[in-house]
Parts: structure tokens; sequence; C-alpha cells
């Protein structure tokens, strides 16, 4: 089916821009275009039938875009729209507040970006359309998942292939966040998107302890499943560290890390992926490990995620990992190393300009040097972040043993 767009500016060169952005994605696509600066404001009564999407600049001649747009997002059964303005965040908030399903700077317009956007709002248009029994929303504040027992309060994030919601449970009355898998039966790679899914959550659900994330609940209908679990208020290890930290909540924080690794390790489980963003705080100053979405089993006869690909984020990687290599639970010693530098310092310890720079220095450069007022702890550091995995800990157990 050929998507139609309707691209409204005033600038003929902008014009010209998205036309090609289009084009270049979906090669048949249906594209229309409109001058509101030489051909006047669209009448208040536009409803934008028969388009798919419409993109909206904010050169509208004499009448200012954010009138426009709300005119727009006020229709019923208006199409997608995404707003190209001037502004930076303060009018991108502006923007989601009034409505629009997405917004993009003008003039920094990467085309991976504005494709998967689109490409977002199609789909979630399209179920919505279809399946009254998965999704129900307003476009004006975003589409969500109808998840049977629970009460959206706000999305709290979206990634490629899955978005979190904090949401209330209706019975008994409190807050959880559910990860909701975006399945699109179209995609390639949607099965074993899929897989990895519904392995983070049999993975860590029959897991007790106080620092890994509590599952609730798994849910599967159709293409559509999602992982009710606990919420965690005090915000993640990223936004601690970059408000500053103590070396006492860095010591503590550091050992309740290597307690939940040790529990994974010891049932044949890595994280992978171990970086401040995936540690959360509750209200009571305890830790929890969340994003099993890398996590494999040691031994698995078949790796869902495939040989000698590079998962993770390489700030925090190991060195085997950065390369492909072999991994085991050392891998994530390393990673917790790096936290805990990055904790002491407040700096990263590995810079690059992209990061196959930063992957090289994770093998290459020495070990990083804490400021003094932390040497004391310079020991730990090498033995957690030495090049060769037979030079670390040997366990995460060994890390709480040490203090």
């Amino acid at each position: 089916m050929r998507i139609k767009v309707m691209i409204i500016d005033g600038q003929a060169a902008f014009r010209t821009l998205l036309m090609h952005h289009v084009t270049a994605h979906w090669h048949d696509a249906i594209i229309s275009v409109y001058d509101p600066i030489t051909s006047g404001n669209l009448p208040d009564e536009f409803s934008g039938a028969g388009n798919d999407l419409v993109l909206l600049g904010d050169e509208q001649g004499d009448r200012d875009g954010l009138h426009t747009l709300k005119l727009f997002v006020k229709t019923p059964a208006f199409p997608g729209v995404i707003y190209f303005g001037s502004g930076g965040r303060e009018q991108a908030e502006r923007v989601a507040k009034i409505g629009a399903d997405g917004y993009m700077r003008r003039k920094k317009i990467g085309h991976d970006a504005l494709m998967i956007l689109l490409s977002d709002i199609l789909r979630a248009r399209r179920r919505v359309a279809t399946t009254d029994s998965l999704f129900v929303g307003d476009m004006r504040t975003g589409i969500y998942p109808l998840i049977k027992g629970y009460r959206l309060i706000r999305k709290l994030s979206a990634g490629e292939h899955s978005a979190v919601y904090l949401v209330e449970k209706e019975s008994p009355r409190i807050r959880m966040v559910l990860k909701v898998l975006r399945q699109d039966p179209d995609v390639a790679d949607s099965i074993g998107t899929f897989d990895r899914f519904l392995q983070e959550y049999e993975m860590i659900a029959d897991l007790d302890h106080p620092n890994i994330i509590k599952i609730h609940a798994l849910g599967v209908a159709d293409d559509h499943a999602h992982i009710a679990m606990e919420y965690m208020p005090g915000g993640d290890l990223k936004r601690r560290i970059e408000h500053g930290i103590t070396v006492a909540d860095a010591v503590s924080f550091i050992k309740q890390i290597a307690s939940a690794l040790a529990k994974i390790h010891s049932v044949g489980i890595l994280h992978r992926d171990l970086k401040p963003g995936n540690i959360m705080l509750r209200e009571d100053g305890t830790i929890a490990l969340i994003d099993f979405g890398l996590a494999k089993r040691m031994r698995l006869e078949q790796e869902i995620t495939g040989s000698g690909e590079i998962f993770g984020t390489p700030y925090y990687m190991s060195p085997e990992q950065g390369h492909a290599d072999e991994v085991d639970e050392r891998s994530d010693i390393y990673s917790l190393g790096i936290i805990f530098f990055e904790m002491l310092s407040g700096q990263k310890p590995f810079r690059a300009s992209n990061a196959m720079g930063i992957i090289y220095k994770h093998l290459h450069a020495p070990v990083p040097v804490l400021p003094v007022a932390h040497a004391r702890y310079q020991a730990l550091i090498n033995l957690m972040l030495a090049k060769k995995p037979a030079d670390r800990f040997q366990s995460a157990a060994e890390i709480a043993e040490w203090f």
C-alpha cells in the first residue's frame, strides 16, 4: 500500500528536502506539497483527509506555525503530524504539549531518525485502526498499549523495539512499570526480537534478590508482549552520578551490584550491558539491576543473538566483548569496574571521538588512575579493569570480600 504524505511549508528548498527524505525510503510514496505563503493559509476546517502523514514546517507566512498545529491536532481523525521548527528543547516541549506526533529541528534532520519516527507513527495509526482490543489512545497525547488491569500514567521512554510506561495496577492499586514490545510482523528480525524479549523475562522472573528488579507478570497476545515490573522512583544511577555521589554511597552501590551479579552468574546468566542507566534506585536508597535485554545464558547451545556480534555500550564494554570474543562473568566485572571508577571520579575513564576508538582504549590504554583522594581503591580498580580476564577477580562474590 502506497503511503500518502502532505508537506506544508513556505520554503521551497525545505519542501524539496523533505520530499527527498520520504521518497528515498518509500520510492512509491505519493507526495503533495502546499505553500502557505504563496497560496494562503489552509482553511480552519482542513481535515487532512486522504493523507497518512502531514509534515508541517514552521514557515507558515502570516500565521504562527504552532497555531496551525493546534488547528490540526484538534481535528478528529487528523493524520499523524510532524512539526519541524527552528527552536530547541523549549519549542519541542511546546509542540509535544500541543499534541504533535513528533518534532524535529528543521536544520538538524537525520534521515534515519526521521524514517524511524514516521514508521513508528504509521504502525501505531495502523494498529489503532485495526486492533481495537490491543491499542487505544488519543493521538494528541500519544498511542499507548491497552493492557487489561493497568491504568496508564505516562510514557517513560521508547526505543527501537520497545516502549516503557508508568502505570497503576487496578488491584491492588500500586504503581508498576510496563515494558511493551513494539512488535511488527513485517520486520524481518521481529521473531528474534520477540524471542529476546521473552528471554529477558524468563531469565530474571524467578530470581529473588534485593538488587535485581522484581518482575510481576508477563503478558502475551498475538504479536504483542509486555513485562510488568516494580517501579523505581529514585531514577537511575546515571543521573545520580551526574549530580555527584559520595564515597560511602559509591561503595554501598558497588557492593549491591556485585551481589546482584553474583546471583545472576550463579544461575548461568551474563548481563552484558551493565551501565549506570541500567541500575535503578528505590526510595529507600537501595538499587536494582534492570534491562536484561542483552543478557544470555552462558551455556546456551544456540545463542539467540548469534555469533561474532558486538552488543552493549562502548563506554562500559570489556576488551573481549568489544572485540566480539568469548565472554564470561569476568566481562560483567570489568563493566562494574568502569562504573565504580566513574562513581568515584565523576568521569568516564576512556573517551574517544567514536565507538571504535573507545573500544581500542579498553584493550590498549593503561588502567585508569583514581584521584589521589580515592587512592585506597586503586588496587580494587586494578583487579576489576585488568585487560586480561585471567588477571581480574574471577567472581563477583570476591568484590564484596575485598571491602
